[in-house]
Parts: structure tokens; sequence; C-alpha cells
């Protein structure tokens, strides 16, 4: 089994988890890595033999619980004990490339060395990557601060030969995937349940996510817009260089020349027009679609930051010695902008159908619903409806979960994040922005068809043929959901062979 990303102190990049999850790649530990893994659990272990002083969750209990002292013949009930009564998810399960994420985000966290576990703990992590054994975790019960402690417990117990796991997408009991393999269960040692539990990596993953595809879809997004500009037969004075040069957000300027590009040549776009000025859903999508690449950007940022850092609590700092209690697993720096990006992922979705609208709206030369047969036919009336129905839900998406907080533990957690629901609300708020995309392509190509003999530019030309390879022109009416699948299918193919 070759490894294609060793576990190292260099920083993990956007680049090395896309190509993770594009290849299915294998992970190893690298030798420095190991030392520093083995540094610190060398020094803990020394630490608690020569030591009767109290380290929250090492030798305490935990939550509001840690003023109550464990005897060091407990302590390795106490780190099991903490798995299990933690893990109490509940709701939908984790999607498994999220729970791959999860995965490689604590075993990255874990290599830093700060976090006091076993090099064998780590390895068993980089186990069940490799061997596609994806622990059964649920959406709710993190509140995004003391780490996401419900969905890591689940993460956890497979180790420990409890929970439940999905191989290749068969559900089976984690005591069995261990015999399938032939490893035992790993009895967790002083510090490392918590380890474990605590961190980020269920926001981290989440988000991870949410980013990469947000990209993607960013890019599906002005592809949509540039074939409805055409379809619609507008001005391509909107994106001229000379205006977004005297406002110069880089967003604004990417977008702009990216929709150059998409209609560099078109026929229909040279033509003269009729109309002197265009609507705001196509003349603005420079600073509309501008400001979420803008957002994205940084939020990249921040998750990238994230991704490197060490999240657990207490913290073991091995040269220095000391075993600090802190808040590295408060979720806030995620919080903020895991809502920032379903805001900026859904403004995409909503200038997206009024597009959508526009182009049914039997203007500028088209038919009503996009049909030659209205009364008979209803056209593509219903996708618009469908498309609108979307934007909505993504709207109710939007409201920030980060301003929220719960008083948990008895007080002693008394101001939370809620990270983790802003992380699962952006996730379906990405799969609603590609549905509503999905819609504008499958109008704007009917559009197209209208404008028949003129040609749109080689590029949209190229990415029209090969469409309607997968879903034909719309003759009469038919049952439009399998066309509606067919293109979002083929807008993820476009850009994934892109990548």
């Amino acid at each position: 089994m070759q490894p294609n990303h060793l576990i190292s102190p260099s920083q993990l990049t956007f680049g090395h988890i896309e190509n993770l999850l594009r290849t299915g790649g294998h992970l190893q530990i690298s030798a420095e890595s190991a030392e520093r893994i083995h540094h610190c659990r060398r020094y803990l272990e020394e630490k608690l033999a020569q030591s009767d002083d109290t380290f929250y969750g090492i030798n305490t209990g935990f939550g509001s619980l840690c003023n109550v002292q464990i005897s060091k013949g407990e302590l390795e009930q106490l780190q099991l004990n903490l798995v299990m009564s933690h893990a109490c998810g509940m709701g939908d399960e984790v999607p498994a490339d999220v729970v791959r994420l999860m995965l490689l985000l604590k075993i990255q966290g874990l290599s830093r060395g700060y976090s006091g576990v076993r090099l064998e703990t780590v390895q068993r992590l980089v186990d069940f990557y490799n061997h596609g054994v994806l622990p059964i975790i649920y959406q709710q019960g993190s509140l995004g601060a003391s780490g996401d402690l419900a969905p890591l417990a689940h993460l956890s117990l497979p180790l420990a030969g409890l929970g439940e796991v999905r191989i290749d997408g068969e559900k089976m009991p984690a005591d069995a995937a261990l015999r399938r393999f032939g490893w035992q269960p790993l009895k967790l040692q002083a510090k490392e349940g918590l380890a474990l539990l605590n961190g980020t990596q269920f926001c981290q993953a989440y988000g991870l996510w949410c980013l990469l595809e947000g990209k993607r879809l960013l890019e599906s997004a002005n592809l949509c817009a540039a074939l409805s500009v055409d379809a619609f037969d507008c001005r391509l004075s909107p994106f001229d260089e000379l205006l977004h040069n005297i406002r110069p957000h880089e967003g604004q300027l990417a977008v702009a020349k990216s929709i150059r590009g998409w209609l560099d040549g078109s026929e229909l776009i040279a033509r003269e027009k009729k109309s002197v000025q265009d609507p705001y859903a196509f003349r603005c999508v420079p600073q509309v679609h501008g400001a979420s690449h803008d957002a994205i950007a940084h939020i990249e940022m921040v998750f990238l930051t994230e991704i490197n850092s060490v999240t657990d609590n207490p913290t073991i700092f091995p040269d220095n010695d000391a075993i600090l209690s802190g808040g590295n697993f408060h979720a806030q720096p995620l919080a903020l902008p895991l809502d920032y990006l379903a805001i900026a992922l859904a403004e995409l979705g909503s200038i997206s159908e009024r597009r959508t609208y526009q182009l049914i709206s039997g203007q500028r030369g088209l038919p009503p619903f996009l049909t030659s047969k209205g009364g008979l036919h209803s056209g593509l009336m219903i996708p618009q409806y469908t498309a609108a129905s979307i934007v909505s839900q993504n709207k109710q998406l939007c409201t920030p979960a980060s301003v929220d907080s719960i008083v948990s533990s008895n007080g002693q957690e008394d101001h939370v994040s809620m990270g983790a629901n802003a992380a699962t609300k952006a996730y379906r708020v990405v799969e609603n922005l590609e549905r509503i995309l999905a819609i504008e392509f499958f109008t704007a190509a009917q559009a197209m068809e209208f404008r028949r003999p003129a040609k749109t530019s080689d590029k949209l030309e190229s990415v029209l043929a090969g469409y309607r390879q997968v879903v034909p022109k719309v003759e009469g009416d038919r049952v439009l959901h399998g066309d509606l699948e067919g293109t979002r299918g083929f807008l993820r193919m476009v850009f994934n062979q892109k990548a």
C-alpha cells in the first residue's frame, strides 16, 4: 500500500486534501511526526508517574466535574467512560467524504505532538483511513465548543471495538470490522480519550468539504451566467476590464475575466443590441459573484490555519515542562466564517434563480417558458418554481448559528459557538446551490435553441454539444426531473474534468 500523503509537521494544504479525496490515496506517518508523538507521550507518562498534581481530564473528571480527582488505577477506565458517555449523537449520518476528512484532520492534529497520545492510537486512525473503515457518526450533538464532543466520540468508539462503521458502504459493528483486519481493540490510556474527543474536526471537515465544493460551484456559476448572458442577448460592456479596474476587488476582477473568457468569440455577444441596459442579474454578475469569490478566499485562509492547528485540551508542551488548560477547542473562529460561507454561496443561487426567471419571461425574442407551443405545453414554467423554492430554503438556512449560545455542563461551559450547526447548514446550502445552477444551465441551454442558427463562443458551443449528448432539447412537455438531475451530473463532470 503506497502512501500518497505523508503526515508530517509540514503544512497540510487544500491541494493535499483535494488530491486525497480525488485519488483515494493513503496516509503514512512520517518519522518526524512519530518522534513528536513519542516525545510528548513519554513526557506525560513521566509526569503522571512522578507527580500527584491534578491535570484536567487526565486525572480529573470532565466539564463541571473537573474538580473530582481520579486515582491512577482508574485512568484507563476514565478515558473509555468518556468516549462511551459522549457518544450520544442523533440525526442523519455524516456523509462518507466528511467522515474521511474528520479522520484525516484528527490524525493531522494529534501528529503535531502536543496531545499526549500514543503512536499506536494515531496509527489505528491511519489504518481506518487507509482501509476505508468509516465510523458511523451523527450530524447532531456538537455545540462547537469543548470540541465537537459527540461526533468525535462516535469517531473514536470503533477504536475500542464499540459503535458501528461502514466499509464499502456496508454497515457493521465495529468489533466485526476489527476482526476482519485482525486488529485488537485499543485500550485507551491517560489523556487519549480526551485528545480524541476534544477538537474542531467535525466543523473543520464540513467546512473543508463546503469550501472545496463551493469553489467548484463558483466556477459553475460563472459558466451558467455566461451562457445566460448570451441566451438573453445581453451586452458585454458590464464585463469590460476598464470598469473593474476602477473598483478592483479581486473577486470582481476574476469573475469579469472569467465571463469574458467564456464569451470570447461569441457571434451573439458581438451583434447589435436593442436594449440599452440589462437586468442586474446579468449586468452585476462580476459584483455579486465576485463578492462570493472574495468571501470564499477569506474563509479558505481561516480554515488553512485551523487544519494546521492543535485544538484539543489540555495541551502538552514537553520542552517547556507545561500542561496548559485553555480553550483552543472553541469553534468560534470557524462558526462565524461558516455562517458567512453559507450566505456567500446562497447569494450565488439567489442571482442564478433571477436569471432563470428572466429567461422564461417571454422577453427579447424568447417565447414565454421557452416553448413554441405555449398553452398546450407548459415548457420550462415549473423548473423556475423549483429554483425559487430552493432559494427560499437557502435563505432560511442562512440564519446565523454563531449568534446563538446555550449554557451547558452545569454552567462550566457557559458560551458555545454552535459552529457544528453552522457547518451542517452550510453543507445543505452547497447541495442546494448545485441544484439551482443546474436549473439555470438547463434553462439557458433551452433558450439558446431559440437563437439558432446564431452561435455563442466556441468554448460554450463545445460545452453545449457535450450537454446535448446527456440532455436533449425540450420539444414538448415531458418529465423534467431526470433532465435536471442529468444537468447536475453533467456540470459536475465538466468541472471535475477541468480539475
